[in-house]
């Protein structure tokens, strides 16, 4: 009986031998090597051109039922404005009761739609992109496309999720490996060049590992040495994003595990700045280890995301201004992902890093877009909050991104005191305002 059965275990593993030749074969010929080279079949583009036609397709097939409006339309009116209003009759320079009505109603308007809160939610679809059966926009699905949804969570999960790990590891592995190997080169030319092809080959693979389709834009303006780069910031892979079209040094806080071994290597080979944890809240010596790296110039542009945390690839929050005080040229990026083909923004306070990346790879792909904004410098007479501001707005502007001053940490923290105080000063004007200008005439 066994030597009955011994010739077909033979066969099962000779065909599972081939299989396993085949799919590295192609992942090495498709993939591996055209990372290598930074060259590209077009076979993403293709790809992409054909998931737009399908979701166009899907929206014909799909009900919409009555377009969403929105519950509070808001216009920019001052609060004395607003008071005037209530009272009907002018605003007197004394307390009336009917005033409280104003700010009762702006607490509420803060709590159903602030601009803040909605920051950290997925950016809503006009239409359904076959990812998820819980959008509640959509009731009537009809039987052909939920088939259809079907198929594509076997496309998803049985092929381009074993073919997205399979890069990651590859990628990830090689980063390890080659920056280690590099790192025991000499200082010098050589290995800077090979750190370089090294960094951008395993970030290729990165890419290719999320499906990324990028558009780069104007890339005269790419960073330099002696300079730092500011961009918004969406998800974690914005790192990958722009490091697989050219090479920066990191900056970030030293990580344990599987974190801390990449960034042990990466820094054998490059320059990149690692922080312990209690060195990352003293900024003197931040600011300090910055200014030494972009004073040499044989060092890569330093990468920095200002907002200190993910934003939903709607707007751009607050920069921090600690970036801009070190008095070198910044050069601004501005990433605009596109949200139909998967959602690559980072809840963080929803979801950790394992489930978010396993979302990612389960997506049709990830579609951006990457403009390099012409290189800025700090003015005469403007304060470091000033040049963040307008680095922002430019950014902003680029991406077609809403430019909010608010603080992204308002995610995780309470209102701070100084946006109360203000309100409390604005009403006082408004208390205030009119004996004032007697007394002044």
């Amino acid at each position: 009986m066994e030597s009955y059965l011994f010739p077909f275990d033979s066969l099962i593993c000779m065909l599972l031998g081939i299989s396993f030749t085949v799919w590295f074969t192609l992942l090495l010929v498709f993939i591996i090597v055209p990372a290598i080279f930074g060259v590209s079949f077009g076979i993403r583009r293709l790809y992409m051109k054909s998931l737009i036609k399908l979701f166009e397709w899907a929206t014909l097939r799909m009900d919409n039922g009555e377009t969403l409006k929105r519950i509070i339309a808001k216009e920019p009116v001052s609060l004395e404005q607003e008071i005037q209003d209530m009272r009907r009759g002018g605003a007197e320079p004394e307390f009336d009761m009917s005033d409280i009505f104003y700010f009762c109603r702006r607490g509420v308007e803060s709590i159903v739609d602030d601009e803040v809160t909605k920051r950290f939610t997925a950016e809503e679809l006009e239409s359904w992109n076959l990812l998820t059966r819980s959008n509640y926009n959509f009731h009537h699905i009809s039987t052909r496309l939920t088939a259809l949804w079907g198929v594509g969570v076997l496309i998803r999960y049985g092929f381009l999720l074993p073919l997205r790990v399979t890069l990651a590891f590859t990628g990830v592995g090689l980063l390890v490996v080659l920056t280690s190997i590099v790192g025991l080169f000499p200082n010098g030319r050589m290995k800077n060049y090979l750190s370089d092809k090294v960094h951008l080959m395993c970030y290729r693979i990165c890419v290719r590992a999320l499906t990324a389709i990028i558009t780069y834009h104007d890339s005269e303006n790419k960073p330099k040495n002696g300079g730092i780069c500011v961009a918004n910031h969406t998800s974690p892979i914005d790192v990958i994003i722009l490091a697989s079209d050219g090479c920066y040094a990191m900056v970030g806080q030293v990580h344990g595990g599987l974190m801390g071994v990449i960034q042990r290597a990466m820094v054998k080979a490059c320059p990149h700045i690692w922080f312990e944890r209690s060195e990352v809240k003293d900024r003197h010596l931040v600011a300090k280890r910055l200014s030494d790296h972009v004073a040499d110039k044989s060092k890569l542009p330093i990468l920095i995301f200002p907002e200190g945390t993910c934003i939903n690839n709607t707007s751009v929050m607050m920069f921090k201004k600690g970036s801009f005080e070190i008095g070198c040229t910044v050069y601004p990026v501005a990433i605009k992902y596109d949200p139909r083909f998967g959602d690559a923004f980072w809840n963080s306070s929803k979801f950790g890093m394992v489930n978010y990346l396993l979302h990612m790879m389960s997506s049709w792909a990830i579609v951006c877009s990457v403009w390099y904004l012409p290189p800025m410098s700090r003015m005469e007479g403007e304060d470091a909050v000033q040049f963040a501001n307008r680095v922002k707005a430019a950014i902003a502007r680029k991406g077609g991104l809403a430019d909010l001053l608010w603080d992204g940490g308002l995610k995780r923290g309470k209102v701070k005191e100084v946006f109360k105080e203000e309100q409390q000063k604005l009403y006082s004007k408004v208390l205030v305002g009119s004996s004032e200008d007697g007394s002044s005439s």
